[in-house]
Formats: C-alpha cells, structure tokens, sequence
C-alpha cells in the first residue's frame, strides 16, 4: 500500500510539472504551427511589398529630377531674358555686339546651372545645322540627340535616358530633356540634362552591388527603352506582359514589378527567382530563430515557475505529511523567497505547538490513569462489598434493627457512590447528596457532636465536576480538627461563570508546615483513617480534568480554624461519562 501510495504521489508531480511545461508552452506551439503554415503567405507578401515600396521611391526620384528639368526648361523656353538676348544677337551685326550677347547667354544658363544643383549640362541645339552652343559644360565627343534612348515623346519635348552623360566632367547615367525654344524664325532646342547628384542611386549597378534588383524603362509604348538585364529582357523590344496595366508578375526566372509615371512612361524591378526564394529563405530563418527564442523563453519561464511555485509548494506537502509523524525528521531548508519561508516558518512553529499540545495531554491522560488506579486500591473487591452490606441490611430489617439498618444503607450509598464506574463525571449535586450521607456515618462513628451546614446554590447543582471532589475536604476538616460542639460550613455558589465552593470549619486550625503537608503530601494516603483519600488526590484530579483553570487555597491560623477555597470553571451544565 505505501509503495502504491508513494508511486502514485511521483506520479501527481509528474503530472503537475508536465502541465506547467505545456501550460507555458501552448501559446508559442501554436504561434509556431500557423507560422509554418502561413509562412509562405506572409514572407512572399513582405518580400514582393519591400521590392514594390522600393520601386515607388525610385519612381519618385526620377520624375522629380524629370519635373525639375522640364520647370527649368520652361523658364529657358518660354519668354524671359533669355530669349530676348537670342533675338538681339540674331539682329546684331558687329562682332563686339555679338560677343557681348554671346557672354550675357552664358551668364544667364550660368546662373540658373549653378543655382540648381540638380540640373547638369545645358546647352541649345540646331538640328538643321546638326550643331549646339552656349554649353555650360564641356562636351564629351560627338553630340547626337538622334541617338538617345527616348523614354517618352511629345510635340515640343522630348524625354531621354538613361544613357552615359555627354558632360565631360562626370562619366554617370543621366537623364534628359529636349524642349523647343519659342523664338520666332528659329528652330533651337533646349538640351538638359541631369545633374550629378539628381539620380545617383539609379541606373548605377556599381551603387546597387549588394542587392540582386535590376532596373528597366520602360517608354509610353511600352518598349524597353533601357535595360540592365539585357540577357532576359532586351532593349527596344516590348516588355513581355499579357495586361498592360498588370503591376507584378514571372517572366522566366525572373519575378518583376512595375510603377507607371504620369508622363505615361514606366519604371520596373526585376530580381532573380532565386535570389526571390533566397530573401524568403532568410526571413524563414528568422522566423525560426525567433521561434526557437520563444522556445527558449518560454522553458525558461517554466523553469522559473516550477523554482518558484512547485519547489515551494512540495516542500509545504512534505512538511504537512510529517505533521502526523512525531518522531518526523525536522525540515531545515528554506525557498529563498521570503514569503514561503516565512509560511514554512509558521507551519514549522505549529508542528511544534501541536505536538507538545498533544505530549501534555497524553500525561495529562496518564494521571487520569493513575488516579483510576490509585482509586482501585482502595476499592477492595467492591463488589463483594457491597453485596455484603447490602445482606447486612436485609439482616438488620428483619431483625428490626433500624439504626443498623440506617447506617448500612448509608454506608451501600456512599460506597456505590465512591466506587463508580472509572472515569465517569458527575455534577454538583450529585457530590452534595454522597457527602451528605458521608456526614451521617461520621456522625455515628465519632464520639463527639458537630454541626454541619450546607449552604448550596441551586442554579449550581447542575455543574459538571469530578466525581469524589467534596468528601476529601471535609473529611480533612474532621480529621484535623473538629472536635466537641464543632461546626462545619459548606457554601457552594455559582459566580462570574464559576462556582466557588468554601468549606470552613472552627477546629484547632494548623500552622503553614501542616498546609504545605496537606497540599504537597505524596503516597501517605494509605495511612489515613476512614474514607479519606487526601488532599493531593483533589488536586491531581482538578489539575487532570481542569488543567491550570481550577484553584485550590487553604488559610488557617492555630485555634481559629480552618478555610478551604476551591474554584472551578464551568465546562458544561453537565459532562457525559
């Protein structure tokens, strides 16, 4: 059985660790299992939504540097100082007048160059002449607009690019615009190009070596005017979609994405499919080490949680088993968190309590039991005792001996009384009536008169108390020291839920010597005369069954008699035996 008993207590711990394992586990399980299942979902959503966020800003960057170029095309275009200055210097005639317009044009294209850093090279264009002029840079080789790759082409302007700049201090990607001049009687065009800063992120694979994306341009035509993948996508064919309004999508190994400019033209991201799968594969990674940590967190916490809980709580378990076993190992360890020790503490300190609690009424049982049979002695075979008394009655009635009668059925009483069953309690009356019929056998055995008065509340008579309590004193009473024309008081009365019980007598009195003999007096009991069992047996049975709520006092003076005080609390109207 306590094998079975201890299994299965191994078992409920085993138990109480695994649901905290998985009470602690369950979330970061689940969060990992709908991750494997989603995971594709969502990193392929994250992967295709960074490239497209990527691809608007490059969109945003290239028509801001375009829209910039056509602001400053219109202001050299259309009116203004400029176009003033080229209608002189077509009129003009003499070589200093000339010179003078030459130099204030380039003053003019100077100014607007230097105070808009992203605008690059400018110059005007003669296409019938196939010839330029009042470039602010110097031109690398031979300058031919027909050439260029056209991104998008209006009536008066033209969009181009990207191409290798025709400026001849940088060697970068540019773009470009080429508008009509407003001049009357003249076919001029305004060229200008982008500055060195206004698209240096685009087109420029040297600047983009860590990342796999490639770029194309794509014209209003939807022809690829410029390609850095030309292996996959060739320039001045049509970009191969099936929607034309269609914004991602696969084309051989490649997964692509697209922007449209409000000029109609548009911008497109290619990356490789496996550097696609190879970005998935990382955030995958990832996402696992970042499981893996939960896992990690979540062992921990549950570490944390059977130290601080389960170990504690064990060690209560453990300390209320041993509350049943008195000769139990004594527990010295502690948790190390103050609140459990401190509970540890308290169950400790009860255990203690609770077992010299029960030592003290073991002895306390074990003077009872001594008393019983302390009280045996005296018993002499009690029953043939009395059924002999009670022979000696019948005798004596029919024989018409009253008084002898009288006296034996007093004495059969009494003893009946006295000699009752071991243990059993009785009440205040029932001790007034025995010592009663006590007195009354005195009387006849003594050879001198006393009186005795019984002074006894009624409302006491009911109150539970020891049986045998009343007849030790006041045979100590006679014995001591009454004698002729002697007077006894017995008062009992309930007061302050107690009962004070006073027995007074007007005998010789004694000194404090034959007090403290009375009281502490120890196996003499034998050697008194009639029923007296003594003063030490009324006050181990008052300590036996009252414990230290009872009170036992004696004052006496030689030749003034003697006062016997004894105060008991109520323990119940009556106790059951």
């Amino acid at each position: 059985m306590t094998s079975w008993l201890r299994l299965r207590n191994v078992t409920f711990k085993n138990r109480i660790i695994f649901i905290f394992l998985i009470s602690s586990l369950t979330p970061f399980i689940c969060l990992g299992f709908i991750s494997f299942y989603t995971i594709d979902s969502i990193i392929g959503n994250k992967v295709e939504s960074a490239l497209q966020s990527n691809l608007k800003q490059d969109l945003m960057t290239l028509e801001n540097a375009l829209n910039n170029l056509n602001h400053v095309s219109q202001q050299l275009a259309y009116g203004g100082s400029t176009n003033k200055l080229f209608e002189q210097l077509a009129e003009a005639r003499k070589p200093y007048d000339r010179l003078r317009l030459t130099n204030e044009i380039k003053t003019e294209l100077n100014v607007i160059s230097f105070s808009n850093p992203n605008v690059g090279l400018m110059l005007y264009y003669r296409p019938k002449q196939n010839s330029y002029e009042f470039e602010n840079f110097r031109v690398r080789g031979e300058f031919a607009p027909k050439k260029l790759p056209v991104l998008a082409q209006f009536s008066e302007i033209t969009y181009y690019g990207p191409y290798k700049s025709y400026n001849g201090s940088i060697n970068q990607y540019v773009f470009s615009i080429m508008r009509k001049v407003n001049l009357p009687d003249q076919d001029v065009y305004l060229y200008i190009e982008t500055g060195r800063t206004a698209i240096q992120s685009l087109f420029a694979p040297q600047n983009r070596k860590d990342s796999p994306r490639r770029l194309l341009l794509l014209d209003n035509e939807g022809r690829i005017a410029f390609s850095e993948v030309p292996d996959a996508f060739a320039e001045q064919s049509v970009f191969p979609v099936t929607d034309a309004d269609e914004q991602s999508g696969y084309h051989g190994d490649y997964f692509w994405n697209r922007e449209f400019s409000n000029q109609g033209w548009s911008i497109v991201s290619v990356m490789p499919e496996k550097e696609l799968n190879r970005e998935r594969n990382r955030w995958l990674i990832q996402i696992i080490g970042i499981f893996v940590a939960f896992l990690i967190v979540a062992f921990f916490f549950s570490w944390l949680l059977w130290k601080m809980v389960y170990r504690p709580l064990d060690k209560f378990h453990r300390e209320i088993k041993s509350l049943i076993h008195s000769n139990a190992q004594e527990h010295t360890e502690v948790t190390h968190i103050p609140e459990f020790d401190y509970l540890l503490y308290q169950t400790r300190t009860m255990k203690g309590k609770i077992w010299a609690l029960y030592e003290e009424i073991e002895a306390k049982e074990k003077r009872r039991a001594d008393l019983e049979v302390e009280k045996l002695l005296y018993q002499i075979n009690p029953h043939f005792l009395m059924n002999t008394l009670d022979t000696v009655h019948w005798l004596a009635l029919m024989n018409g001996q009253k008084e002898i009668d009288k006296l034996v059925l007093s004495l059969n009483k009494l003893l009946h009384y006295n000699l009752g069953k071991m243990g059993e309690t009785s009440n205040v009356g029932d001790e007034i009536q025995a010592l009663k019929e006590y007195l009354q056998l005195q009387q006849i055995r003594y050879d001198f008169q006393f009186d005795v008065d019984l002074d006894v509340d009624e409302q006491a008579l009911a109150i539970a108390c020891p049986r045998f309590l009343l007849q030790p004193l006041v045979e100590n009473a006679l014995y001591h020291g009454v004698s002729d024309d002697g007077y006894i008081y017995v008062g009992v009365r309930l007061k302050d839920e107690e009962v004070q019980i006073t027995i007074q007598d007007n005998g010789a009195g004694m000194g404090q010597e034959m007090i403290d003999r009375l009281l502490y007096e120890d196996g003499k009991e034998k050697d008194k005369v009639g029923m007296g069992i003594g003063m030490r047996y009324v006050m181990r049975i008052l300590k036996a069954t009252y414990g230290e709520t009872a009170a036992l006092r004696i004052r006496s003076e030689i030749g003034k008699g003697t006062v016997v005080s004894l105060r008991l609390p109520i323990v119940g109207r009556e106790l059951n035996g």
